[in-house]
């Protein structure tokens, strides 16, 4: 069994290199109007460059890797995946052109890989399920506070250095946190936290996609987790962009604004999202996910309103709200995804789930807004980017909410069928 220090470290030092990995993937969206003016690309180059080169390998290799995940060393899997996607990033800096650029994206999001998936393994290992959410929203701490900073740092390092600087600074301490990863974290066994055996079996990705097709809250889950994560994604890629393009605001004013309020608002939302899941879900895990379908509507309302604020003080203001609403799903149904499954099943099932959250929201979320954009153009000329975000928001988010609700009717029957592939 795991001592209460040694899980505490790890879930910290598991939580850093989280923040690292959305450091190194989100810095380029407060670069991408500098980047635009060096390469001379529209927004749905832009779009491809921020989302879609990232993500068709980020969430493709996900799948292989998890599955290699719950075979083999989960800690040195981490370790490995940090040192490819950081030294990637530096490589980034590096780029003649856009071409070069979009290939060291996709050596990030390969490296970016292996994080998740093993991560989430070792801490449902480390946490039993009734403190699970709150666990992994401690964990996805490390999104709003990777996103902060890249944003603050990002911002005032393109305006005052220049955006090739700012690949280098963020990708080399990333090779210096591998090596903690590797000598100081201790592998956990499967199963310790909920005194379930492992009988060592190796299912197949076949074994698990069938086993969580055959559980309904699995795929409405999955579905609106992606719904989500293609508005969170389209905002947070182009909101610096809409805010130079309607407002005329400087980079580094963007980046500094930002960055406090997704880090602030964001990680309320993403660790009071686990919170609140184990709250109201204690009872019923129902429960839990009906109250994230109303928070996907209130969050839909609050972002119509941000894009349609007249001004960019009133924009920032409004858009605290969102930034902490639409984050509360995401530790719920990583959580929720791990305890439907058998032990060897969960590096996979993860992997799973993210793979449709990172190929509908990374993958298609930035390349919509920015195709939207470039459509609306010739009509609105700058405020292009304006209507294409609202547009996005009160689509994509209620018929998310809609998704919450259905996979709330059958959550609790699919958990009890939790331990059959044990």
């Amino acid at each position: 069994m795991v001592s209460i220090a040694a899980r505490r470290y790890t879930m910290v030092v598991l939580t850093v290199v989280y923040v690292f990995n959305f450091v190194d993937r989100q810095i380029l969206a407060i670069l991408l109007p500098s980047i635009r003016d060096e390469f001379l690309v529209n927004d749905s180059v832009l779009g491809f460059l921020a989302g879609t080169a990232f993500a068709i390998f980020y969430a493709t290799l996900g799948v292989p890797i998890a599955l290699l995940a719950d075979r083999w060393n989960r800690r040195n899997l981490i370790a490995i995946a940090l040192t490819i996607w950081s030294g990637m990033t530096a490589m980034s800096g590096m780029a003649a052109n856009i071409w070069q650029l979009s290939l060291a994206r996709i050596g990030v999001g390969i490296g970016e890989a292996g994080c998740s998936p093993p991560a989430h393994s070792m801490i449902s290992d480390l946490y039993p399920p009734e403190q699970r959410s709150t666990a992994m929203g401690f964990y996805t701490l490390g999104i709003s506070t990777g996103i902060a900073l890249a944003y603050l740092g990002g911002g005032w390092v393109a305006q005052n250095i220049g955006w090739r600087a700012a690949f280098y600074i963020v990708g080399v301490p990333g090779l210096l946190l591998a090596v903690v990863v590797r000598f100081t974290l201790t592998e956990p066994v499967r199963g310790a936290s909920e005194n379930r055996q492992d009988s060592g079996a190796h299912p197949s990705v076949a074994d698990v996609f069938k086993f969580l097709l055959a559980r309904r809250s699995f795929i409405h889950m999955a579905v609106a987790a992606g719904l989500s994560a293609f508005v969170g994604y389209a905002v947070v890629s182009f909101f610096p962009s809409f805010l130079v393009r309607s407002f005329d605001m400087e980079i580094a004013a963007i980046g500094k604004w930002l960055g406090w309020i997704l880090g602030i608002a964001g990680g309320i939302g993403f660790f009071g999202g686990g919170l609140l899941a184990d709250h109201f879900g204690r009872s019923k895990r129902r429960n839990a996910l009906w109250l994230i379908a109303a928070m996907m509507l209130v969050t839909a309302a609050f972002e119509v309103a941000v894009f349609l604020a007249p001004s960019a003080a009133w924009t920032l203001i409004i858009f605290i709200v969102p930034a902490a609403t639409s984050n509360i799903y995401l530790a719920p149904v990583l959580a929720q995804t791990q305890s439907l499954v058998g032990l060897r099943m969960r590096g996979v099932a993860s992997a799973l789930v993210l793979l449709i959250i990172n190929l509908i929201g990374l993958g298609l979320g930035p390349l919509a807004v920015g195709y939207v954009s470039d459509l609306l153009a010739p009509q609105f000329a700058d405020e292009s980017m304006r209507y294409s975000l609202l547009i996005i928001c009160a689509v994509f988010l209620p018929w998310a909410a809609c998704h919450y609700y259905l996979a709330g009717k059958s959550i609790d029957a699919d958990l009890a069928r939790a331990a059959e592939k044990d």
